[in-house]
């Protein structure tokens, strides 16, 4: 099987991949909010945010405590559950794709929303208005939803309970959420499309180079196609195994389908007859 790029930077790479990245994306996200919510540190949160003129002159800071800045949420139980449910996804996807290959998604994903930051504050900058502030429109929550839209691609007939009641499928979600944002970026203007096309690319790149090869490592592929292999093999094995056997004429539920087999209670042992020989036969003592 040949090697993708993936594979090859993996082999280089892989070891210095952080581990649980979910976890340390919960903290944060937990920290941000905690200075959101306390009164005297609420003020904070906008010396973290993701403002390309300031970092221009000076707060590099910002390039990186944007992260910390988490998706403003009024409510704080749909926050929790929010966290809880982002958390389990990035988990599951963490665990299946190997934490090399979800390192360079989400890291990816944050690293085009920089990107798309500063190419807003440039039109912006162009057309004459160098103040607006740029830094409330990119924040983690379309990174979040590019962990969602990459675990509806990935597992794509799991079920999860909307409003804890009803049953849906995770792809109708994420059609359902691909639609609402391509209906955003089309009506919103450039200062809608930019930071969701910029925060979703890396969802872009992870689709258009195929979600297979990017997801799935080289040895996972192996394991999964040994392990169809076994399975296939094990079924026509369980499909050639006899279940029913007389112990007087030999023949099976196989040879002769036509045929009740039953068990005698009256002989001592678990011996099985045909409907021939149920009682005719001497039983065993």
């Amino acid at each position: 099987m040949k090697e993708n790029f993936v594979d090859r930077i993996e082999k280089k790479l892989g070891r210095y991949a952080l581990h649980n990245l979910s976890f340390y994306m919960l903290v944060c996200f937990a920290i941000g909010y905690a200075l959101a919510y306390v009164p005297f540190t609420s003020g904070l949160v906008s010396y973290l945010e993701l403002e390309p003129s300031l970092i221009l002159k000076g707060q590099v800071w910002r390039l990186f405590t944007w992260i910390i800045s988490p998706p403003r949420q009024d409510n704080i139980f749909w926050v929790l559950i929010s966290m809880y449910f982002y958390y389990s996804i990035g988990r599951t996807l963490e665990m299946v794709w190997g934490d090399f290959r979800y390192n360079v998604y989400i890291f990816s994903g944050m690293f085009y929303t920089i990107i798309g930051a500063f190419i807003m504050y440039a039109i912006l900058f162009a057309i004459g208005i160098p103040d607006f502030r740029v830094g409330t429109l990119f924040t983690t929550y379309y990174v979040c939803m590019s962990i969602f839209l990459a675990f509806a691609a990935t597992f794509p007939e799991m079920e999860v309970m909307l409003m804890f009641i009803i049953p849906v499928k995770v792809k109708v979600l994420g059609v359902i959420y691909a639609a609402i944002l391509i209906i955003e970026c089309l009506g919103g203007g450039i200062l809608v499309a930019i930071p969701i096309i910029a925060s979703l690319f890396n969802f872009l790149v992870f689709m258009v180079s195929g979600r297979k090869r990017i997801g799935i490592s080289k040895a996972q592929q192996m394991k999964r196609k040994e392990f169809r292999a076994k399975t296939k093999s094990l079924n026509n094995m369980s499909r050639n195994v006899t279940k029913h056997k007389c112990a007087i004429c030999g023949r099976t539920d196989e040879s002769n389908p036509e045929l009740e087999f039953r068990f005698c209670s009256k002989c001592n042992g678990n011996y099985e007859y045909c409907n021939d020989h149920l009682f005719t036969h001497k039983h065993v003592e």
